[in-house]
């Protein structure tokens, strides 16, 4: 991607001053808008310097190996020979000179830096073939006769090849972001703004929070808000990869990016500019690609020593064969070392993972995975355990009241009741109860004194009388006797439903059944994760009655029941003590501790602040088979990286003993050092072709 992300506190003028001194170039992007459009034509003309730059070195070397390959002379053997290839030798230093001008620069630079580099073997390779033959042109005399062979096609041929596989690279490095133009894509220019002098469209720079726009049939969402008035369904599939059009009324949100389908809107701006979710996704995306897993490291470890190693290594070629090589010894020393030096270039090791941590996060994006960073994805591909939380994630999240048993009292008098004592509460328990209320047209008094007590209930004072709603734990801990309530709770609790007690002034008053049903796909999705050989294991707060009938529903046959919410996050270092990797799945709020203790912690849902802050994955889409392609997703990523670091090592740890000539003893030939070029180009090429590859990659077939 050629981007780097710079957090802290400092200066951009020290940053770029610094990153100049190291002997790179570097200028800072306004915003997303301009970093693309420069970094779009970057890219244009880099790939169309390179390609030029090739065909000019190759139409020069390569007239100069047919020459050589179909009989013609190549030995300086008299004036004319030393005038005429002379001339050659000019016009392969002129190429070097300007066509390979940035290969001998870098090399200096990094050497300025006691580094190596890759150019460094670029610019090895080629000067040394060079000199070599101008030193045969001008002085032949004192190289003997056999050895008076001139080699300028190979650095011509080195130059073209070498820069031919970088206008390759250039243009598949520009199709590897292709997931995250599409998100920038999504972004309209402009909004339309609603005021007292009617509608006006107006740059999305200068949309301000509170501000009421207009959004039409088949419009972009410019900014993320809520609707006023009107009804529509929005296209959300390229920021959540939910397939069907989602129903959005009045006090629904919307979100930047997603696109009106039929209704005329008018909505509220709540997060524009950075704010929005989709600046955010984009972000994430951005973060996530630039950052570096484990094996990247590595990578980058070996490379540092390689380079040295290599040049080490074709010193002791040439010394080899000078000193107990055939004659003559000058030209099988020259044209080892030279190909040592060209062959073990590890351009494709330091292309290996960063190309498919790139398309890998950019694909996962489009699947509504956000991955927060590359690291995260080596991980998820260990994964062998996956821990579900229940509510909202297994299940809708809307939990419903479908049972009321009531003693010594009315029903609707214990659910109005139940419902003033939980009207200011924000769980979701307590909304079904106020909704069941609300249904039945009940009349709700005023509440004082109330407390929630997470894992236990709520207790509160409501028309004089001491209020206690919630599970058996919190009637244990107020002294309340609930046996004549065992049998009804057994039921409602078979049924899937939690049972809630009620008691008033320290008696039990009744008992609720509240069900959340589960989602459509779910179990799809677990039948899903159980193919891909994971453990599957429900964690919730619930009795183990209850949570064992909503697991059988599920298919899900491990079940870690009554677990208070801080209690989560050891439940996941019992199972990690066992020797599992975990995933652990949850809303990314209630469970953040349990997020935070497993190997990768990924959040559900509609992408809310704490939920991307607090987990590694974070699924745009509420449904359960982003957890599946999640983890196919990071595995396929992983893999891609082995077989990119494979093919490099492989490639480099093989190309250069054969270049040193391990195998003239058996075959009596050598590796051309041009060969050594091509393959080198080669190498890389096939590199970043695998890598993009991961863009074809589907996950399994997700069964609806």
């Amino acid at each position: 991607e050629r981007t780097a992300l710079v957090s802290g506190l400092v200066q951009v003028e020290d940053i770029i001053t610094a990153i100049t001194d190291a002997g790179y170039g570097a200028e800072q992007s306004e915003d997303e808008q301009s970093r693309r459009q420069r970094q779009q034509q970057q890219n244009e003309q880099t790939f169309r310097r390179h390609l030029r730059n090739a065909f000019i070195a190759l139409g020069a070397g390569i007239p100069m190996m047919a020459w050589g390959v179909f009989g013609g002379n190549m030995m300086i053997t008299s004036v004319t020979s030393q005038i005429s290839w002379g001339l050659v030798g000019l016009l392969t230093f002129f190429l070097l000179f300007t066509i390979g001008r940035h290969f001998y620069i870098n090399s200096w630079k990094a050497f300025k830096h006691h580094r190596a580099t890759m150019d460094t073997l670029v610019a090895l390779g080629t000067g040394s073939a060079w000199l070599y033959s101008m030193l045969v042109v001008i002085i032949p005399d004192i190289f003997p006769m056999q050895a008076r062979h001139v080699y300028f096609e190979a650095s011509a041929m080195i130059l073209g090849l070498i820069t031919l596989g970088h206008a390759l690279e250039a243009r598949a490095r520009s199709r590897t972001s292709k997931a995250l133009e599409q998100l920038i894509d999504l972004q309209p220019q402009t909004a339309i703004v609603v005021s007292q002098e009617g509608e006006q469209e107006v740059p999305l720079a200068e949309v301000q929070t509170g501000m009421l726009l207009r959004l039409y049939p088949g419009a972009k969402v410019p900014v993320d808000g809520t609707i006023e008035s009107g009804q529509s369904y929005l296209d959300e599939s390229m920021l959540t990869g939910e397939p069907l059009p989602a129903n959005k009324q009045q006090g629904d949100k919307l979100h930047a990016g997603t696109i009106n389908q039929d209704g005329s809107l008018l909505f509220r701006a709540e997060q524009i500019g950075n704010d929005t979710m989709l600046a955010r996704i984009i972000s994430l995306v951005r973060q996530a690609q630039s950052s570096k897993p484990a094996l990247a490291r590595l990578a980058d470890t070996i490379s540092a020593i390689f380079v040295p190693a290599v040049m080490i290594i074709a010193i002791l070629t040439a010394m080899i064969w000078y000193y107990f090589g055939p004659a003559p010894s000058s030209i099988y020393m020259l044209v080892t070392a030279t190909t040592v030096l060209i062959i073990a270039c590890p351009c494709a090791l330091g292309l290996a993972t960063p190309m498919s941590v790139t398309v890998g996060v950019g694909r996962a994006a489009e699947h509504g995975v956000l991955i927060r960073d590359a690291e995260a994805m080596q991980v998820a591909a260990g994964i062998d355990t996956v821990v579900l939380d229940k509510t909202g994630t297994l299940t809708e999240g809307r939990p419903q009241v479908i049972d009321c048993r009531s003693y010594g009292t009315n029903e609707d008098h214990l659910l109005a009741l139940s419902a003033s004592l939980e009207q200011g509460s924000e769980h979701p328990l307590a909304k079904a109860i106020v909704n069941a209320a609300t249904t039945r047209e009940l009349p709700l008094s005023a509440q004082s004194e109330f407390k929630a007590m997470p894992g236990f209930g709520v207790i509160g004072t409501v028309d004089g009388h001491q209020l206690a709603l919630g599970n058996q734990k919190l009637m244990t801990k107020n002294n309340v006797d609930i046996g004549q309530a065992a049998v009804d709770a057994e039921a409602i609790a078979s049924q899937g439903a939690t049972p809630i007690y009620v008691a008033i002034d320290n008696q039990l008053a009744g008992i609720l059944g509240v069900s959340d049903p589960l989602r459509a796909d779910s179990v799809a999705a677990i039948h899903r994760l159980k193919k891909m050989k994971l453990d599957v294991v429900m964690l919730t707060g619930d009795t183990e009655t209850t949570a064992r009938a909503i697991a059988h529903q599920a298919g899900i046959d491990t079940v870690i029941a009554g677990v208070l919410p801080d209690g989560k996050a050891a439940k996941i270092a019992e199972l990690q003590q066992q020797g599992k990797r975990v995933a652990m799945v949850g809303d990314g709020i209630n469970d953040a501790p349990a997020l935070a203790q497993a190997e990768v912690g990924i959040a559900m849902g509609s992408g809310s602040d704490v939920a991307i802050e607090s987990a590694q994955l974070t699924l745009i889409r509420h449904s359960l088979h982003g957890v599946a392609d999640a983890l196919q997703l990071s595995a396929a990523t992983l893999k891609n990286m082995k077989q990119n670091l494979f093919g490099a090592f492989v490639y480099n740890t093989l190309g250069i003993p054969v270049a040193a000539g391990i195998l003239f003893p058996l075959t009596g030939t050598l590796l051309s050092p041009v060969i050594a070029g091509a393959a080198m180009a080669l190498s890389s090429i096939t590199v970043v072709s695998n890598a993009n590859r991961l863009r074809l990659f589907k996950p399994d077939h997700q069964e609806n």
